[in-house]
């Protein structure tokens, strides 16, 4: 049987392409959207159905309070830290309604390598990226130094071993953003012959 294109599908997937936080705006997805992006986000390649990786949903009051953490963090971590760059990170996740955490967790199962699981939660933040651009809401999916300090990580409840694969930031965007260059595929493609 031959394979049936989506143009509908292929169109939005050659199309898409991210936001910024700073150009992102409300509504935000609604509860019964966010639990259906969710849901899609959690449904990629698993190997031994692990599910590698969580996700840690910022909402509300909970981004100032995020704030709060990054802020702290902030002073700790860079004593030279200006009082412009601390109120900057107050605000960083007030940029967009939503702000989504996915944090990867390998688990120790020989039969599936940490590489693998690590991809498996990258796929999972690409397909929470994607299924928030098909309700029609930009995305951001980043990571910067919130992702890697110790303060922050110990704050959200991270275990041993857990790291933030990024935050995707979800919102509704102020603008339309140019698309940016894209690379040449005879440059990134190569077809092995044996």
């Amino acid at each position: 049987m031959a394979a049936t294109p989506n143009p509908e599908l292929l169109s939005f997937l050659k199309t898409r392409r991210s936001g910024k936080p700073a150009l992102m705006t409300g509504p935000g997805p609604s509860e019964e959207q966010l639990r259906e992006i969710l849901t899609i986000a959690a449904r990629v390649p698993d190997h031994k159905k692990l599910a590698p990786w969580r996700f840690i949903v910022f909402a509300g009051e909970a981004r100032r309070q995020a704030g709060e953490v990054f802020a702290k963090a902030c002073a700790l971590e860079d004593a030279s830290a200006s009082e412009t760059r601390i109120a900057f990170e107050q605000a960083r996740f007030e940029r967009a309604p939503v702000v989504v955490a996915v944090v990867s967790r390998v688990k120790p199962v020989p039969a599936a390598p940490e590489w693998e699981q690590i991809l498996s939660a990258g796929a999972s933040a690409y397909n929470l990226s994607l299924a928030a651009n098909a309700f029609g809401f930009a995305t951001a999916w980043v990571t910067e130094w919130v992702a890697y300090s110790e303060t922050v990580k110990a704050a959200f409840g991270l275990s041993e071993g857990e790291r933030i694969a990024g935050f995707v930031y979800i919102g509704t965007a102020t603008e339309v953003q140019a698309d940016r260059d894209r690379p040449i595929l005879d440059e990134v493609v190569s077809y092995w012959r044996g």
